[in-house]
């Protein structure tokens, strides 16, 4: 078998939560909360109702439970539909330019909730998935050959899914390489308009990697080498060679992962702040133009395409810097109201980002992504020029987010759809995880219907 796939099972197979440092636990518990929160607050989206809609047609007295619902599903359904409410909101953590460590964790709850998985255990999955997720994003630049980052989402999923499932180490393997080989995903996902696939796309990855382990436990075996071999990864991706994974407590990956303070994609958070500085200090003033100085992941990513100036879906909009900014300019606030219909159709929003060119700062580029740097200067109709500048944004693993506001952003999103108490409930299961035999306590409280 493939010596990179043997290291990574190898390695998910060394996490015992017993060895894990309390800020590594502590974290770990922190990013359930955090995916759990935009889970809810993602419920009642249009994509979200589909997916839903299609685990529901399966009925398993034994399954995998949908957060909200009383349904119990085949596990890769579950994972499918909790995926796709926890992406749609574009709120949960991030490896910048490297995708969505928490989307892996929609696999580990079904995985967890089909074989009654106690906290530790899902905890110990967490940290093993985070670390895994990361390896792949450091040894394969998918995104610079026009694929998706969700190749890492679907790898970490089966190596976690594998781990709660408790499959010796050949499974592991078998199902981490019938979880990469099959799905290499496009970047086409990613450009243009965006479609509601753009949130679904995380939880797609996650229900294969759920789907694979499930194979892998029934005995499939998966290709030798889907990584080093002829025709792997490797070869397609011109690579050579796999990242180090954590060998000292400090090193662990789930600890790098970034919050997402604003509910928008990761490399806007810093220019929201700046936009908020700057509405501040101009104070309603005429402004005549509006240049963002940032590194070429956000130029590209947020920045560039004509399609950012004018969005016309919610999932564009979240992904438009000149969108964003403008109306947080306007509103002298961020709520991801902007994104609702109302919002995007708002000819003042248009009017002003029609003023904002994002320009590439090829020192800022230089530094990222060790730093995250935006500069944004405002020139007003009276000649006056306002500028805000920052290198990290509120919830980096650099300037990181308080625990106490990260519950709070899950108490804003969870009371959306649930009443304050069953919220308060949720949360405290959440926040003693590792004494917890089993997840009916989490399902239970955020139960809908």
């Amino acid at each position: 078998m493939d010596s990179v796939v043997l290291r990574l099972v190898d390695f998910a197979h060394s996490v015992h939560y017993d060895d894990l440092p309390p800020e590594v636990v502590d974290a770990s518990r922190l990013r359930l909360v955090d995916y759990v929160g935009v889970g809810l607050g993602g419920h009642g989206a249009p994509p979200s109702a589909i997916a839903r809609a299609l685990a529901a047609r399966v009925t398993v007295s034994t399954g995998a439970r949908v957060l909200g619902t009383q349904c119990r599903t085949l596990p890769e359904l579950a994972a499918f539909a909790n995926g796709v409410m926890a992406r749609y909101l574009d709120g949960n953590d991030n490896f910048p330019s490297g995708g969505h460590p928490s989307d892996t964790i929609s696999a580990l709850l079904a995985a967890a909730d089909q074989v009654n998985a106690d906290g530790r255990s899902l905890i110990a999955a967490i940290v093993a998935a985070y670390e895994v997720y990361y390896c792949l994003f450091q040894s394969l630049k998918v995104r610079d050959k026009g694929y998706d980052y969700v190749i890492y989402t679907a790898g970490a999923c089966a190596i976690g899914a594998a781990k709660l499932l408790r499959l010796d180490p050949e499974r592991s393997a078998h199902a981490l390489s019938l979880a990469l080989t099959p799905n290499l995903a496009l970047g086409a996902t990613r450009r243009g308009h965006l479609s509601m696939w753009k949130g679904c796309a995380g939880g797609n990855a996650a229900r294969n990697g759920v789907f694979a382990a499930l194979l892998a436990a029934e005995g499939m075996t998966g290709p030798e080498k889907p990584v080093e071999g002829s025709h792997g990864l490797f070869e397609l991706m011109n690579e050579s060679g796999m990242a180090p994974l954590a060998v000292r407590p400090g090193e662990f990956k789930v600890l790098q992962a970034c919050t997402k303070n604003y509910l928008t994609e990761y490399h806007s958070q810093l220019p929201v702040e700046l936009a908020l500085e700057l509405h501040a200090a101009i104070a309603g003033r005429a402004i005549r133009a509006i240049t963002i100085h940032t590194y070429w992941f956000t130029f590209s990513e947020i920045g560039n395409e004509p399609e950012k100036w004018h969005p016309t879906t919610r999932e564009t909009a979240d992904h438009s810097l000149p969108f964003i900014i403008a109306a947080v300019l306007i509103d002298g606030a961020f709520s991801d109201a902007i994104f609702s219909d109302e919002r995007l159709a708002d000819a003042r929003i248009h009017a002003l980002a029609d003023r904002i060119a994002v320009r590439e700062d090829l020192a800022f580029s230089a530094r990222a992504p060790r730093e995250l740097p935006c500069r944004i200067e405002v020139e007003l109709e009276d000649g006056t020029v306002h500028r805000a500048q920052g290198s990290w944004p509120l919830g980096h693993f650099q300037h990181p987010m308080p625990a106490e506001q990260i519950e709070a952003k899950f108490t804003a999103l969870a009371t959306r759809v649930l009443p304050a108490a069953a919220a308060a409930r949720a949360l405290d299961f959440m926040r003693g995880l590792e004494r917890q035999s089993g997840l009916d306590g989490l399902f239970g409280a955020v139960q809908m219907d």
